[in-house]
This record gives structure tokens, sequence and C-alpha cells, in this order.
């Protein structure tokens, strides 16, 4: 059975309010309900709107489907005349965009990356650029909203963008300054530990200028230095080579505190490989993450990004090591089969290593984008139990129990008020079928007061850097 997602979502919180609302109650409509229905995903996308959306559509072009063009069309209509996106606009005829400082290069350079891939929109691809080659701070860098510092997330982002655009990163300058020069800065060398060396950090501090080594800011990096966005089509083998050889990392050579030899663009990303290499094999295949006075945790997007990572740079056996571990655990990432970023970055990652993602450790991904958002062309739903894992969070035999759920109760109240609208049986007479029994005086019932259910709100993954991410 395939149900629109909005009306799966409506009769499946229907039985929830059922359950926690008592009758005669009015419930308060839900909150997503004044979300457009060409965006994916049903959480607050203040902040994340244009970002998901993004991922989302680039994941599905990736996998070979044609995205709805109502989901594309919302895209294009959150761009702003100067070619920038803020994070989301409820109403994009009329919220204006004057104040630059609410642009946000990480969701623009993200939807400049959907927009390019998906071809046919040269205008608004144009536009952007421009805006982002503006925006360019000094050091060659960019900050989250322009005006702040460079941070390397957000840099690599945009190197990223510009490269799946045609623009060589190498060529945009602010003075004498790239990108690549912004991102060596922060990059850990040779008076760093041995074990990060290679490294990036997301920002040197504001007072000392101190480097500290960030997991996911690095998985950035090293991305956008291989020249390649979140879209990675798998490798071939080279001529003469056999199926499967990998190359693998080569990390920082160090001399009495110097590096040996000149460090390139390839030569830092692979260095930066080489951390994250011995970072993954020291926890499992995962990266990890933790916040202050809590246990660590594994950071399932930026691990899903170092698959992406690994296959740019043709580290083959390195990001399919990652990858089973995704496969094996994705079920424990909290909720986010309910993230359109989150699922479509796995999307991103199967499709990075050549692994169909409609067979993803028992998940169909591309049915569990299609259910937050516009399904593309060729894809269903997923309303079979058996197309997600049984403890993925998909919520795909949770539908299906809410939705007979909600059918049942609304059997009851059709019978029940079948019985109230028969006549009466007379006094000291039992119904048809139902054994006499004394009558009790009626009670009165207090009019019950208004239920409004309450709503979870996801926030958006974000490593240290602030990012609209999956």
């Amino acid at each position: 059975m395939h149900l629109p997602r909005r009306g799966a979502l409506a009769l499946a919180g229907a039985a929830v309010i059922a359950l926690t609302t008592p009758w005669g109650a009015v419930a308060a409509p839900a909150a997503d309900d004044a979300l457009p229905d060409a965006l994916f995903g049903s959480a607050d996308p203040s902040y994340d709107g244009v970002w998901r959306q993004s991922v989302a559509l680039l994941a599905q072009d990736a996998a070979g489907y044609t995205p709805a063009p109502e989901a594309v069309e919302w895209l294009l209509q959150q761009q702003c005349a100067d070619g920038s996106f803020l994070s989301y606009r409820a109403d994009p005829e009329g919220e204006a965009c004057a104040d630059v400082t609410l642009a946000n290069s990480n969701a623009t350079a993200m939807a400049l990356q959907a927009l390019a891939a998906l071809g046919g929109h040269d205008e608004a691809v144009a536009g952007t650029v421009n805006w982002l080659t503006g925006v360019q701070n000094p050091d060659g860098g960019w900050s989250y909203n322009p005006g702040g510092a460079s941070d390397a997330s957000s840099t690599a982002v945009v190197v990223s963008a510009l490269t799946a655009a045609g623009t060589d990163p190498a060529e945009v300058v602010r003075g004498d300054a790239s990108p690549y020069d912004a991102l060596a800065g922060m990059q850990l060398g040779c008076t760093a530990p041995a074990a990060e060396r290679g490294g990036f950090a997301w920002q040197p501090d504001p007072d000392s200028g101190a480097l500290t080594v960030n997991d996911a800011a690095t998985v950035d990096v090293v991305l956008a230095l291989q020249g390649a966005g979140l879209l990675v089509t798998p490798s071939t083998p080279a001529e003469g080579d056999a199926p499967g050889t990998d190359t693998a990392p080569v990390a920082l050579e160090c001399d009495g505190g110097e590096p040996v030899g000149e460090l390139t663009p390839r030569t830092a990303a692979s260095a930066g490989a080489a951390y994250l290499t011995a970072r993954l094999e020291a926890g499992g295949q995962h990266l990890v993450t933790a916040f202050p006075g809590a246990e660590e945790q594994p950071d399932f997007g930026s691990t899903a990004r170092t698959v992406i990572a690994l296959a740019a740079a043709g580290h083959s056996e390195s990001a399919q090591a990652v990858l089973d571990w995704l496969r094996e655990h994705h079920g424990s990432w909290a909720d986010y089969a309910a993230n359109p970023a989150a699922v479509g970055t796995l999307v991103l990652a199967a499709h990075a290593t050549g692994t169909a993602p409609e067979s993803f450790g028992g998940t169909d991904l591309i049915s569990e984008l299609s259910l937050l958002g516009p399904a593309p062309d060729g894809a269903g739903m997923a309303t079979d139990p058996a197309s997600s894992t049984e403890d993925s969070g998909s919520g795909s035999l949770v539908w299906v129990l809410l939705i007979g759920l909600a059918i049942g109760i609304g059997i009851g109240v059709v019978m029940s008020m079948r019985r109230k609208a028969a006549p009466a049986p007379e006094q000291g007479q039992a119904e048809p079928g139902q054994a006499q029994e004394p009558t009790e005086p009626e009670q009165e019932q207090a009019e019950p007061e208004q239920a409004e259910p309450e709503r979870k709100q996801e926030r958006p993954e974000s490593p240290a850097p602030k990012k609209d991410e999956e």
C-alpha cells in the first residue's frame, strides 16, 4: 500500500492523538501541517531547510532517480536575488534577503552542489558562484555567515561546491590568498603530537592561534582537497591494476619539525586521510564524538562522510570497511530515519563505494527518503516492514501498526455512535445479546481539557563547527 507522505503522517498522527487526547477534546493541529509538501522532513527547518533539501535531492540523483519537480522548484525558490541562500525562508516571496549576514555559506554551497548535479539550472548556479566568491575572506577562506572568521568546514564545503560547479578553487582568490592557503593554515603539522599530525582544526584559537584537531572538520577538508563534494562516483581500477586495488594514504613525513617535501593540496589531503584512517582503526571503523561531561558516542554523520572522502581519494578498502560498519550499525543512529540529510548522506556514502542504497544492511534508503519528502520517479515508499532494519527507527512497521490502530479506533467510534443512535431498551430489559445488569445512575462527565500533542523537534547534526548537517 502506498500512501501520500503527508497522508501517512496525518493518519499515523491521528492514532497517537487518539491515545493521548480525551474523547470530545479538539486536538491542536500538528506543527508540521504548515510546512510545504515539497520540503523534505517534518522537523523545524529554520536551521537546516535548504541543507537537508539539497542533500536529499543530491542523493536521489546520485542513485539514478529523477527528483520530483516540485522538490527542485522549492529549492530554487529559496535562492535570494543575489544568489545566496538562507538556512530557510518560510515565505520566499514575502521574506527579503537584504541582510547579507543572514546568508548561510554552508547552505548556499550545498544548494550549489545539488543544482549543479541536477543540471539545467545554469542561471541559478552562476548566481550562487558569484555570491560565494564575493564573500570570500581576505585569508582565502569562508565563514558560516559572511563577516565571521574563516573555519575549515565552511571553507571546505564551499571548495567542494565550486569544484562541482566547474570553478577551479585555486583561481578564486582574495588578494593573494586562495582557499588552499586558508586550509593549509588550519592543518596540524610537524610540531603537533605525532597522532594528530595531518588532521585539521576547525578554526585557530582566536587568542593564541593554537590548533586543536577536529575529526569532523578533517573529513570535510580531505573531501574538498580531493576535488570532490558529497557526490563521488565509484572509481574503477587503473589499467594494469587488479580489481580492488587500494592506494594507502601517505602520512605527514617530518624532519626536525619541518615537513619533508612540498605540501600541495593533494599531499595535504593524503596526510589528513592517514590521520583519519588511524582514528578509524582505533575506534572500530567509526569516528566518535563527545560533549563535555558525556561519554563518547559514534559520530554517524562524520563517519558517513568519511566513506565518501576515502572513496574520493582512492582508498577503497578503507572506505569499504567503514561502510560495512555503517551497514551494520546505522540503525543505532538516533532518529536518523526522520532526518533527510542523514538518510541522504548514507545514500551518498553507498553510492561512493558502488553499493546499492536500496539494500543497505536490510534498509531501502531510497524508500526511507521517499517517506520524508516527494518520491522520485520510479521509487516507492517504505511501507513494507521488510524494507527496513528492525531497529532502524525508520518507522515502516510503526506506520503500519499506527495506521491499523487509527482505523480500529475509527471503527470503534462509528460503532459507539450507532449504539447511541439506536432506540434505548425499556427499563429492565437488556439490549440484544447482553445479559441484564442493574441500572446505575448516569455519572456527570466533566468537560475534558483540550490536549495538544507534543511535537518532537530534531536538531541537525553538527560537528564542532556550526553546520546544517545531517
